[in-house]
């Protein structure tokens, strides 16, 4: 196990007492994708292909991903998998089913950039029929990691060093309140334009952290929303038990329950998000 699966005594009683094997799992599958993803950061030799929808695939997201596959299908034979690179059953009948992202913002790693994460999520259906039971968001390059699991809040740690808990902002005003965002020509795309436009003027402060990291923050408390008009499941399904389990609420833009499985998303610290919703859908 590597560094981030270090937790302390403490932190380690929090989760475990609750899905011990499950989130110590998901910890380990993290670990072995960081161990496979930093090294080609920025590797002379990376090679990047584009998938049929025109956006690009590393050979670093295939091997992360093959390779959680293959542990899973170890340690966890009855468990299905959801992945980006390679599929999976989006709506199963039932049955618990892993969802990988195994690197969330492709273009930023493929660029240099250093804020991309490998997304793993839990979704079983005798826990929780609602939401993903478990979710990790490890982002090396960042040296952050962020975890959660059902009833059982969430933490984060920095650069290895101790667990501390994730809680949401207090705003409560739109005018205070800052947002992060990712691509506004999605919003163009979705035929929301002017909303999301309205949205940006009424609040205090406005940034395009982008991708899995507007969430984060929004679960630390350092954005006080975070939305994006289309996204797969995949892309959120490790997000919603973290920002739920900070404090915060996460739905549909439309305002609708979203267990990870909505095609939208929209994450506030719950005090917002009545407001933003009437913005977003005027």
């Amino acid at each position: 196990m590597g560094p981030w699966s270090r937790s302390s005594r403490r932190t380690r009683r929090v989760y475990s007492d609750a899905v011990p094997a499950d989130l110590e799992f998901a910890m380990q599958l993290a670990d072995l994708a960081d161990a496979i993803s930093l090294p080609r950061f920025g590797a002379s030799d990376l090679r990047v292909t584009a998938k049929p929808d025109l956006t690009p695939v590393s050979d670093a997201d295939l091997a992360v991903e093959t390779a959680i596959r293959e542990l899973i299908a170890r340690e966890r034979p009855d468990d299905q998998v959801v992945g980006e690179e390679f599929g999976g059953a989006d709506r199963p009948a039932g049955g618990r089913r892993w969802i990988v992202d195994p690197i969330d913002g492709t273009k930023n790693f493929v660029r240099g950039v250093p804020v991309w994460a490998t997304l793993i999520a839990l979704i079983d259906p005798d826990v929780d029929a609602d939401r993903p039971v478990v979710g990790v968001v490890s982002a090396p390059a960042l040296a952050r990691r962020w975890w959660a699991a059902a009833g059982t809040g969430a933490f984060a740690r920095f650069a290895g060093g101790p667990a501390r808990a994730c809680r949401v902002s207090g705003v409560s005003r739109l005018d205070d309140a800052s947002l992060s965002y990712s691509e506004p020509g999605e919003w163009r795309a979705a035929g929301r334009l002017e909303q999301f436009l309205a949205l940006l003027d009424a609040c205090w402060r406005t940034r395009a952290y982008g991708d899995f990291y507007s969430y984060m923050l929004l679960a630390e408390g350092a954005v006080d929303i975070a939305t994006e008009p289309e996204l797969s499941l995949w892309d959120v399904a490790a997000l919603v038990p973290i920002v739920v389990e900070a404090g915060g609420r996460f739905t549909a833009i439309d305002g609708q329950p979203s267990g990870g499985t909505a095609r939208s998303a929209l994450a506030t610290n719950g005090l917002l998000h009545s407001d933003v919703v009437t913005l977003l859908n005027a």
